[in-house]
């Protein structure tokens, strides 16, 4: 009754069979299992775990080699010499099980904005099977920013570096977009897994070569799309991917609650310059939308796009986009986003032969659904203005949104006991090949079919890697960001 008021608790004991806590001495001392059910309550607390003179019976297997088992197989008794001794037994056994309880160790390349995110994930206690051991980053005063929290961690200049270092059994890599792609195969050839941040890498052609190694191999190789994990879209994806109400007819997502300042593309060199990150809006705010949107509609055939490159601010890549495309089954889509735009606007649209689903701001979910199906009603109604009944359908979902932790814990979970991932690693190409695709069909003012000549675009891109300035002058420094706002954008 007062477990949610409770932050500090102390265990002197406990049975696993009913998570009872127990006195000193009479439960089994599962420590594991204990460590684990704790790690589930959200928010800081604290756990201690007494030591004590007395070696009670239950404690007898996490008891360290030593003087103090060397008494016990002898038969001296369950007694330490002291209580530093019992101190050091205790906090040797704890840090056993925490081990036992976090089996996998991994480390984060990158301690940027994102970066410092996924640090914060591990120290706020929301990442229950890995322990973060690493961290990586060619900035000092990043690593040093990091170490102040964790200062257990251990520190490279390079992600190189770290996966040399056999300090880890698992890599998260949250670098600029073009170092992606090299990073998870070097981390892969060394034998470790992978969870790589959004975009999978700038090209399709690039991603691609890294897919194949990826595929290859049998290491885990996950996507940071959370967004997946947010029950409306996957509710969303459940209702169109049953077909209880027909086919997709059209798509319409305007997304333009992406507003960036000035401020913001002057606080880097190689931010919004095509030889720095390879894209604007497109590659750097919208992957999770692309992914979202060819994960719950399916990949189009063709694509027009009209990208305006450094229309509301004075930069080099797209900061304004739409996107027409249509699919195979004759459905057509639109896609608008902008940087430019405030207050903005998230409404995701999906008309379907029988129904309508909207969804406002990643947050509400409606469903409109027809007594008969538009095509039919069209074919066999006699009134030219008539319309087919229909109704507002309450739509159930889980009300889960896990977010970053949810696919972290889902990558672990694959790596220990082969489970599912949020996001598969070769997933990854299919939102980059429409971003790809939109900036293709923007550079050549016609349609694109995809999937696209990727030699073409690549040839394309170096067309404007070599007239960019991805040497500018960083105007401001901007400090490590809190992105937790932009989660569900």
């Amino acid at each position: 009754m007062l477990e949610e008021y409770i932050d500090y608790l102390h265990i002197k004991d406990a049975r696993y069979s009913d998570g009872v806590v127990t006195p000193a001495g009479e439960g089994d001392a599962n420590f594991p299992t204990l460590l684990k059910r704790f790690a589930q309550k959200d928010g800081e607390r604290f756990l201690t775990i007494e030591p004590h003179l007395t070696i009670f019976e239950g404690l007898k297997e996490l008891e360290a080699s030593g003087s103090s088992a060397e008494r016990l197989d002898s038969g001296a008794g369950f007694k330490y010499a002291s209580r530093d001794e019992s101190f050091a037994a205790a906090a040797s056994a704890l840090h056993r099980q925490v081990e036992l309880a976090q089996p996998v160790r991994y480390g984060i390349i990158g301690v940027g904005n994102m970066g410092t995110s996924h640090v914060k994930f591990y120290a706020e206690g929301k990442i229950k099977e890995m322990r973060l051991t690493a961290i990586a980053d060619l900035d000092k005063s990043r690593l040093e920013a990091n170490l102040d929290q964790l200062p257990e961690l251990k520190a490279f200049g390079s992600g190189k570096e770290l996966i040399d270092s056999g300090a880890c059994d698992a890599v998260v890599i949250a670098t600029p977009h073009y170092s992606h792609p090299h990073l998870v195969k070097y981390a892969i050839s060394k034998g470790l897994h992978v969870l790589c941040e959004k975009p999978a890498g700038v090209y399709t052609k690039q991603v691609r070569e890294m897919n194949e190694y990826a595929a290859a191999s049998d290491r885990v190789f996950a996507m940071m799309f959370n967004q997946r994990t947010n029950h409306v879209y996957r509710k969303m994806k459940e209702i169109v991917s049953s077909g209880v109400y027909g086919q997709i007819k059209r798509v319409n997502w305007i997304v333009t609650d992406w507003y960036r300042t000035q401020s913001y593309y002057d606080s880097g060199g190689w931010r919004a310059t095509w030889s720095g990150e390879g894209g604007g809006v497109l590659l750097n705010q919208c992957p999770h939308n692309l992914d979202l949107w060819q994960w719950i509609c399916g990949m189009p055939s063709k694509v027009r796009a009209f990208c305006h490159e450094g229309k509301w601010h004075d930069i080099e890549v797209e900061d304004d986009v739409t996107i027409y495309a249509e699919y195979e089954n004759g459905a057509t889509g639109v896609f608008i986003t902008s940087t430019g735009d405030t207050p903005g606007t998230n409404r995701f649209e999906i008309t379907l032969d029988k129904a309508k689903l909207v969804c406002e701001g990643g947050e509400t979910l409606s469903l409109y659904v027809l007594e008969q199906s538009s095509a039919d009603f069209s074919k066999t109604s006699p009134g030219g203005f008539a319309r087919p009944k229909g109704e507002f359908v309450k739509v159930e979902t889980d009300g889960k949104n896990e977010r970053h932790v949810g696919v972290i814990n889902a990558f672990a979970a694959r790596i220990i006991r082969g489970e599912p991932l949020v996001a598969e690693g070769l997933e990854g190409i299919n939102g980059l090949a429409i971003s790809n695709a939109a900036h293709l069909s923007s550079w050549l003012g016609k349609d694109v079919e995809l999937p696209f000549d990727e030699d073409l675009f690549y040839s394309e891109l170096q067309k404007k890697i070599a007239s960019s300035k991805g040497g500018k002058e960083t105007v401001k420094t901007v400090g490590v960001a809190d992105l937790s706002s932009t989660y569900n954008s």
